[in-house]
């Protein structure tokens, strides 16, 4: 599951994503540099073998650690793109492109929106998608949507197999993991046009977009982007916070939360890692949290020059520490309402400093920012020092036996 927003207000486009994936899936934030006459002929990405380009963007990408591509990013020309599962009829095991791998290449060879819709289309087409997405649910399969936006407009962008449509956002936008275009699309793969087709009405399934409460969840994204009077980062990092039901306990959640909590077999996924943008003429401002459970955690800045504490070196991406060391801290949390409390008042606190010093659109703004988001995860985890863990619930229990990530054994 996820949920991708667009808000389109006030001189720039507000990005913001949440990625669900499998709870002990670690998700790094990797920035990788730009490429200028690279003469390598060919591409491994996730599945297959794709052909190389000689020029890319330097991009800041959120990427689960099995795979090539990521769930989300952003490039150095302003382009963000973040992609969601479509259960549709043409999903397959069958080893092609993930969504995943299209948003990394997207970002990577596209200097604007549009041109990113182009060069993932392309690829679509021409190389299909599939193959196993999950992390250990190796028989997970999906096809995807995305949202793909710059400073001066968004789309988003369904799929099934190698057919497509693409719809321009107007003022706001909200994708969850149904397909929502019709045939009000501006663009289409041939054989979608040329017999006029309602896409979603042809290419999507029932029964998961129902069990995963899609539509639910993108209906609250749209009134909580209605509601927004002014844009603001606050504003959107609230909106990826939501919970169906105001609920304290993150246990007592469901498939309807935009802020997923995992719980066993109803909700076997959580959110593991989310990311807001403002996108704008004057430069592009990406925040994210390297962590699990947004309404757990805070929003970091990283740019892409100097270094930037939400960041994960490449060679230690597949480990994922800063990804692994929140989530021993964000279990004892689900456990532990005083924690929970703590985490929350502290940085409400701090989080609104953060988001100041980011507008003020300087580096050393950012700076600043950056160190109080890193004071505030030290701070929290060494005031747990010597505290005796509380006991997990059986479902994470379970799943710490299968990754090692309890902090009861700490």
């Amino acid at each position: 599951m996820c949920d991708t927003q667009v808000l389109i207000a006030d001189g720039a486009v507000w990005f913001a994503k949440n990625s669900d994936r499998e709870p002990s899936e670690p998700q790094s934030v990797v920035r990788y540099a730009a490429v200028r006459g690279d003469a390598t002929p060919r591409l491994k990405v996730t599945h297959i073998e794709i052909d190389q380009v000689p020029q890319r963007h330097a991009t800041i990408l959120s990427q689960p650690a099995w795979c090539w591509g990521a769930e989300m990013g952003i490039n150095d020309a302003g382009v963000a793109i973040g992609n969601e599962a479509i259960f549709s009829k043409r999903a397959t095991l069958q080893p092609g492109l993930l969504g995943m791998d299209l948003v990394r290449l997207g970002l990577e060879r596209a200097a604007n929106a549009r041109d990113a819709l182009q060069v993932m289309t392309t690829l679509l087409e021409r190389h299909g998608q599939g193959g196993p997405a999950g992390y250990k649910d190796r028989g997970f399969c999906y096809d995807s949507s995305f949202i793909v936006a710059d400073a001066g407009e968004a789309w988003i962008l369904e799929t099934a197999g190698r057919d497509w449509a693409a719809r321009r956002i107007e003022s706001r936008g909200a994708i969850s993991n149904a397909l929502t275009i019709r045939r009000d699309y501006e663009q289409a793969s041939t054989a979608v046009s040329a017999a006029r087709l309602d896409f979603a009405q042809r290419f999507d399934t029932r029964l998961m977009p129902a069990f995963a409460c899609a539509d639910a969840r993108r209906r609250r994204a749209l009134a909580g982007l209605d509601a927004s009077k002014l844009p603001a980062f606050s504003r959107m990092a609230a909106q990826l916070r939501m919970h169906a039901r105001d609920n304290e306990n993150p246990a007592d959640g469901s498939n309807a939360d935009l802020c997923m909590h995992a719980a066993g077999f109803i909700r076997r996924h959580q959110t593991t890692g989310s990311m807001i943008a403002r996108l704008a003429p004057d430069g592009a401002d990406a925040l994210f949290t390297g962590t699990s459970a947004p309404c757990l955690s805070i929003f970091r800045p990283a740019r892409f020059d100097g270094d930037w504490t939400v960041l994960t070196r490449e060679a230690e991406r597949i480990h994922a520490p800063l990804w692994r060391r929140h989530e021993w801290l964000h279990r004892w949390a689900l456990a532990d309402p005083g924690l929970r409390e703590r985490l929350r008042t502290t940085r409400d606190v701090i989080e609104p400093q953060i988001f100041a010093l980011i507008a003020l659109g300087d580096v050393q703004g950012a700076r600043r920012a950056d160190r109080l988001a890193a004071s505030w995860h030290k701070v929290l985890w060494e005031s747990l020092s010597g505290l005796e863990p509380p006991r997990l619930g059986r479902f994470w229990r379970r799943v710490a036996a299968g990754d090692g990530i309890d902090p009861t054994r700490a």
